[in-house]
């Protein structure tokens, strides 16, 4: 018997299989990044009963962007949006967690409130492209945040985290992956601070750990989640001792009783598969020991290889992406071994409902037909 299809529970949650929705940043929002109605059928499309969504990338701060398109909850005008889509999920006898962020200094002064510069932990040039009204463009050159301005970060995920509460959602990941601001802090590659914040490894993970108890402050240890690239090199991202690094990170979460640990797979360098990586799922097998709690384990899982990892028991679940993007039934054809649509990724990143929500379900009536 499958074990991908059976139960698991996350924090005061039990979930009835361990296919997860990644968080896809999709870019399909509104004016104002307010979710709209085709984000909410989005999401009811690929909601299962019983099963775990976790949205895309949500921004936290108003400085926080990197991607036109992108959804906030950093305003109160943005909770009837959301509110809409965990009324769908819901409305199927799905959970779904908001995932909140802060681009830090991936993003460009075209985003920025007044046209400032993005902030990071330190002026390290770096490459990378932000999303705007004149598309993909280089990242402004940042600055470092001031120390007194470290706590208006925090608080500004706890305000977010407030208002993810009010929206509906039934939990918080941090996003901590991927080059954005609480990686930038982790790892010294981008963080050359003198300050408490910079330096030692207690330091540079001073951030996201304080930012986990602010949120922990909101919603319950029970319903808090952090997700992490160990490997990851997106964003000009790297790290003299990732090791060190990670395990610590790993340690304090643990310590903290979050509800689950979400890790990025060396196979994803950012938000695509590099075939020239290690193809072997190995953060979560390196951080089971540190973590005790469910893992979930993303990047570039087929339906086989997922069995396999949670069989192993090196993860409890498994986030799919480009799958689930482009088959909105995605668990069903896994556990029926049904065939897979194909993904336009020409159509991941802003648009309309054309690869978003036009991807049709599988129709065993008409195949038998």
């Amino acid at each position: 018997m499958s074990k991908l299809f059976s139960k698991v529970t996350l924090g005061s949650y039990e979930i009835a299989h361990r296919v997860v929705l990644a968080p896809l940043t999709r870019m399909r929002a509104e004016s104002g990044a307010r979710p709209g109605p085709l984000m909410a059928e989005y999401y009811a499309q690929r909601t299962s009963e019983g099963a775990l969504l976790i949205g895309e990338a949500t921004i936290a701060a108003p400085n926080g962007n990197g991607y036109l398109g992108a959804p906030g909850l950093y305003d109160d005008s943005q909770i009837a949006g959301w509110k809409a889509v965990t009324h769908a999920v819901h409305a199927k006898g799905g959970k779904i967690f908001l995932q909140l962020y802060h681009a830090g200094r991936q993003s460009n002064a075209q985003l920025q409130p007044d046209g400032g510069r993005p902030v990071g932990p330190s002026e390290v040039p770096h490459g990378g492209v932000a999303y705007t009204e004149a598309g993909w463009v280089p990242n402004t050159p940042n600055r470092a945040l001031e120390t007194a301005e470290i706590a208006g970060i925090v608080e500004s995920f706890r305000t977010a985290a407030e208002r993810g509460v009010k929206a509906g959602f039934d939990g918080v990941e941090l996003h901590a992956a991927n080059g954005y601001l609480f990686d930038q802090f982790l790892q010294d590659g981008s963080n050359k601070r003198t300050d408490e914040y910079g330096g030692s490894i207690v330091n540079r993970a001073r951030l996201l750990l304080d930012t986990t108890r602010a949120v922990i402050g909101v919603w319950g240890a029970d319903k808090v989640a952090v997700r992490l690239g160990p490997s990851g090199s997106w964003g000009d991202m790297s790290d003299s001792n990732p090791e060190a690094l990670f395990t610590y990170v790993a340690d304090e979460l643990n310590k903290l009783g979050i509800a689950y640990l979400h890790l990025i797979e060396p196979r994803i360098a950012g938000n695509v598969e590099d075939d020239s990586r290690d193809q072997q799922p190995v953060a979560a097998k390196s951080l089971r020991t540190h973590f005790h709690g469910p893992i979930i384990a993303a990047g570039g899982f087929s339906g086989d290889s997922a069995e396999a990892i949670v069989q192993s028991g090196d993860a409890d679940l498994v986030a799919f992406g480009r799958h689930f993007i482009a088959n909105p039934d995605l668990p069903e054809r896994l556990r029926k071994g049904l065939p897979l649509n194909a993904y336009d990724r020409d159509t991941f990143f802003g648009g309309t409902d054309v690869g978003y929500t036009d991807y049709p379900f599988h129709d065993e009536a008409a195949v038998a037909a």
